[in-house]
């Protein structure tokens, strides 16, 4: 989301840093261009003021223009700044209460509100063990409650029983009373929601409020409507008081400025973001680590946090070990990939490694993602098990027939055998010259190779 942000605060900085000594009105154009930057990314105007005052407070000090990086001192500035504006610290959902916990979700119609209380209902039986409730409200729209029913179905999660005709404040009712019964720990309740705010909208939901008095009020924005959503955040806050906020397609194109405005216009953190389709794409959200993105820092501790809920140890621990000896077929070639795909999209990956925001543009076009694993992984299912030990079995007929029941090309099976190769080759130089020191050798040449632009071996 923040791709376009980072690539031009990114360039601002890297011509602060080249300059070595910098003076009041070098500070003053830069902060002209992060100012612009912050506009064009749909940063609310009031939001850009006061972060722009408060950077130019403190960079153009004379502790800072006369330090030995300037530059690097106003990146800091710059940071400190942005983790304040995403609110400072991460703020976790609040399970500190008597249970049955309530939880109640509001938001527009088309914000993700039913999917994201599926989403949280997984999140929160999953990682923090809890018994979950989730409990539809919604009488307004066709077939809302059958939705969350199947959601609940897919987290494993127990769904309140349908009665139909009853009011949202029944349902309300009866989902507390069940849960007080059958001692559930959280109950989440799905309220109803419009195409736009209106009267009839919020005094349903704060009759909700009234009668269940949760100990969060969730809002649920779409990232994707830009100021929109600051201004429906608004609204539902001044109506509600909501405790959170949670913004669903925060992986989209979208130009980010809702997340960078919506703590200081409604005061409410963000706690949550969605990051895809998937039931279990939900995530915390760390102000300081969506500022390093933003600033071409990366993420490295939510890169590792997502390799370690989504790869299996034994199966990495098993190719470990088979590369160690200086085995590695296509067999284990196919596991890498099914491993990698689970991580989420080659893109969303690369941008939480550090400094990998320009190499990351210039591999936009190369299809590095999800759909070119798929199709790869679909080349080796349709190979023998011999084909698969032994590449160098497949020769053109073999290859002619792989391609006709992968629905692929010869082109993409020679691709995906070159690419294996290339692999091949490095692990046994890995092997011969000293294991992890040596791929990091490799690893960087190879990096440089593409930064080039040159021939030779591609990375895929």
């Amino acid at each position: 989301m923040f791709d376009s942000l980072s690539g031009k605060l990114s360039d601002v900085f890297d011509r602060l840093r080249r300059r070595g000594a910098l003076s009041e009105a070098d500070v003053t154009e830069a902060l002209r261009e992060i100012r612009l930057a912050l506009l064009d990314a749909d940063v609310a105007l009031p939001v850009v003021k006061d972060f722009i005052a408060e950077v130019r407070e403190k960079a153009v000090g004379a502790e800072v223009l006369r330090s030995i990086s300037p530059g690097q001192m106003v990146v800091k500035i710059v940071n400190d700044a942005l983790v304040a504006a995403l609110g400072g610290t991460a703020t976790p959902i609040n399970l500190f209460a008597p249970a049955p916990i309530p939880i109640l979700m509001v938001g527009l119609q088309g914000s993700g509100k039913t999917t994201t209380s599926g989403k949280l209902a997984l999140r929160l039986r999953t990682r923090e063990r809890k018994k979950v409730l989730l409990a539809s409200l919604d009488t307004q729209r066709p077939a809302a409650q059958l939705q969350l029913e199947q959601l609940a179905a897919r987290a494993e999660v127990t769904s309140l029983p349908i009665i139909a005709g009853q009011t949202p404040i029944q349902i309300a009712h009866r989902a507390m009373d069940t849960a007080r019964r059958e001692v559930y720990d959280v109950v989440i309740l799905d309220t109803a929601g419009r195409l736009s705010i209106d009267l009839a909208l919020m005094e349903e939901v704060k009759a909700v409020r009234a009668a269940v008095n949760p100990v969060e009020t969730l809002l649920v924005v779409d990232a994707m409507t830009g100021q929109d959503a600051v201004q429906t955040a608004k609204a539902f806050n001044e109506a509600l008081g909501v405790t959170g906020i949670v913004m669903t397609r925060l992986d989209g194109d979208a130009r980010g400025g809702a997340a960078l405005s919506m703590r200081a216009v409604t005061g409410a953190p963000i706690k949550l973001v969605g990051l895809g389709e998937k039931l279990d794409a939900l995530d915390n959200f760390d102000p300081e680590r969506v500022a390093g993105r933003i600033l071409g820092m990366g993420d490295i501790v939510g890169l590792v946090e997502r390799a370690a809920e989504t790869i299996d140890k034994n199966e990495a621990e098993k190719l470990a070990k088979r590369m160690a000896k200086g085995k590695f077929d296509l067999e284990d070639y196919a596991a890498q990939l099914k491993q990698i795909s689970k991580m989420g999209s080659i893109s969303g990956i690369l941008g939480m490694l550090p400094g990998m925001g320009k190499i990351k543009q210039q591999l936009e076009g190369a299809n590095l993602d999800t759909t070119m694993f798929k199709r790869q992984a679909a080349i080796i299912g349709s190979m023998t098990k011999a084909e698969r030990r032994n590449p160098d079995l497949l020769k053109a007929s073999r290859k002619k027939r792989v391609a006709a029941g992968s629905g692929t090309t010869v082109q993409d099976i020679n691709k995906l055998l070159k690419q294996f190769d290339d692999m091949s080759t490095m692990m046994k130089r890995m092997n011969k010259a000293g294991g992890q020191e040596a791929m990091m050798r490799q690893m960087q040449a190879a990096m440089s190779q593409g930064q080039k632009g040159g021939g030779g071996r591609r990375p895929f």
